[in-house]
């Protein structure tokens, strides 16, 4: 009897842990970040919107839109990348967007998803997003960023092409630019432009080309160095670049990274690209998410969303 008390008190406790973890993790994960929606194209649009304490409605503070790849969502993307615990002590306020059935209208052909089908217009609703929220809060319009990844990263780079009178900055992770966009991508204004990829990633190819998921072919992009090559050139930025290799803090994780950095652009732009060698499908200093054998190694070198950030405190519009 007494033996059967304590390994009922010992299930009780156990149970009581975990829910005391996981209402933690709950108002942890909810804290200063709400759910809201709005009308664009005729669609109903979700986003979530991380407000940090310290914001200041007196002062101008820097937004950052934050795009989850293809089948991910805002939330999802929130907890992953982190970026509302940077927001809180960085000031910044982040809105991470929902794309429809989890995708975004990249612009790439022969896609068989609802938004490139029924050619839903992202383009509208990040516009109209980001008009909604200068409206309700005291954003500093000379700096507004993106940051997207795979899907997300590809969205990003036609947002540069069609939005570049109100963004700042992209950041692009895992992607690169869809081939389809090239032809009718003229950005009004130079934006700077930062991208990391993996030299092994298996769904978005370094070289260009299908994107592919399983046996799915799922569009074309350009290669990285195409995509840098465009954006250097907008830019005009000088076409040496500065070449620097990172320490390589974990010499297991299969991976070294270097960045080449682009500068002199016009109005102050320049174009950086982490080439991740031996890295993957995935997110520098994140979890993996999935198995190497699926998305390739995650690099332990550097810390994605820290980067990200003081790369975009760095450019503001002039």
């Amino acid at each position: 009897m007494i033996r059967r008390k304590k390994i009922i008190l010992s299930i009780l406790s156990i149970f009581l842990i975990l829910l005391l973890t996981f209402i933690f993790c709950i108002a942890k994960e909810n804290s200063n970040t709400s759910a809201y929606s709005i009308v664009s194209d005729g669609l109903e649009r979700n986003y979530r919107i991380h407000i940090p304490p310290i914001y200041n409605e007196s002062e101008a503070t820097p937004l950052v839109f934050v795009l989850h790849g293809g089948g991910g969502t805002g939330k999802g993307l929130e907890r992953y990348s982190k970026f509302s615990e940077l927001s809180d002590r960085e000031n910044f306020i982040v809105i991470y967007p929902d794309g429809i059935e989890k995708h975004w209208n990249d612009g790439r052909r022969n896609v068989k998803y609802r938004t490139h089908t029924e050619n839903i217009d992202d383009i509208d609703f990040i516009s109209i997003l980001i008009e909604h929220i200068t409206e309700a809060y005291n954003i500093d319009e000379r700096r507004i960023y993106i940051v997207g990844i795979s899907n997300g990263a590809m969205m990003s780079h036609r947002l540069a092409c069609e939005l570049s009178d109100k963004i700042s900055a992209i950041a692009s992770l895992i992607g690169s630019m869809p081939e389809a966009i090239l032809e009718n991508c003229s950005p009004s204004e130079p934006i700077s432009v930062l991208m990391m990829n993996g030299t092994e990633d298996p769904l978005v190819p370094y070289e260009g080309g299908e994107v592919t998921v399983g046996r799915r072919k799922i569009g074309k992009v350009l290669s990285v160095e195409k995509t840098i090559e465009y954006w250097v050139n907008h830019n005009d930025c000088s076409t040496t670049p500065e070449i620097t290799w990172l320490e390589d803090k974990d010499t297991e994780d299969g991976t070294k990274t270097y960045y080449k950095k682009y500068t002199n652009g016009n109005k102050g732009t320049e174009v950086i690209l982490y080439v991740i060698e031996g890295g993957g499908h995935t997110w520098s200093g994140g979890s993996q998410y999935l198995p190497e054998r699926i998305i390739g190694k995650t690099s332990r070198d550097f810390d994605a969303t820290e980067v990200i950030w003081e790369f975009f405190k760095n450019h503001t519009k002039e």
